[in-house]
């Protein structure tokens, strides 16, 4: 018999909320990895190694041990939220850490003099952000956001530890009651390479399109 059959609804709702996940993180890890590669070349020091301090606690820690901490550490000190916000919220932390460090690679292909020229006709540091460097930067870094995005829709499946009915987590319930753990889980990851190869296509033509060559 066909484990999926009769599972095909709990399977859908578990696919639906990874999307979910995998697209609200991006996201917001996004616009957190723009706040953190700001911080990361602000001309103020104390605001740059808030940035280095971020970047480098955030990649040097396990997602999962994140997931745990924030799930079942903070209520202890009273402070709680529904379990898909909580996955949210350090899944897009977490990877926001990796966005900044990208961000940042595609500010140092911007030129000193573009950024000396912004200055000169009397752009803030701000304003040069936002319409001199900023859309430069993201051009050149667009592939590996992508990559990025993927590895974020992978980690998305950690979720599952901390009780979000996930894919993954619809995946082993499933196998719990049919016992077929070779086809259930195959076709759980065939679920997650498609996603990835939607990712990697969407962001290949993007990159076509918009990356600049210098």
């Amino acid at each position: 018999m066909n484990p999926f059959s009769g599972y095909l609804t709990e399977l859908g709702h578990g696919l639906v909320t990874t999307v979910e996940l995998t697209v609200v993180t991006t996201v917001a890890a996004l616009l957190l990895g723009v706040v953190v590669a700001t911080l990361r070349i602000c001309p103020v020091p104390l605001l740059r190694t808030v940035g280095l301090v971020y970047v480098e606690v955030l990649q040097n820690l396990p997602l999962l041990a994140l997931l745990v901490l924030f799930v079942f550490a903070l209520p202890q000190l009273g402070i709680t939220f529904p379990l898909f916000t909580s996955a949210a919220i350090v899944i897009a932390a977490y990877e926001g850490a990796y966005f900044a460090e990208a961000i940042r690679a595609g500010i140092n292909t911007v030129g000193i003099g573009q950024a000396e020229a912004a200055r000169a006709i009397g752009l803030t540091f701000s304003q040069s952000l936002r319409y001199v460097i900023l859309p430069q930067a993201f051009r050149a870094v667009i592939q590996p956001m992508g990559n990025i995005s993927i590895a974020l829709l992978m980690n998305t499946s950690l979720a599952a530890a901390v009780g979000v009915v996930e894919l993954t987590q619809t995946a082993n319930n499933v196998n719990l009651v049919e016992a077929q753990p070779l086809l259930i889980f195959t076709g759980a990851g065939l679920a997650y390479m498609l996603l990835a190869l939607v990712i990697g296509l969407v962001t290949g033509r993007l990159e076509r399109r918009l990356a600049i060559v210098r």
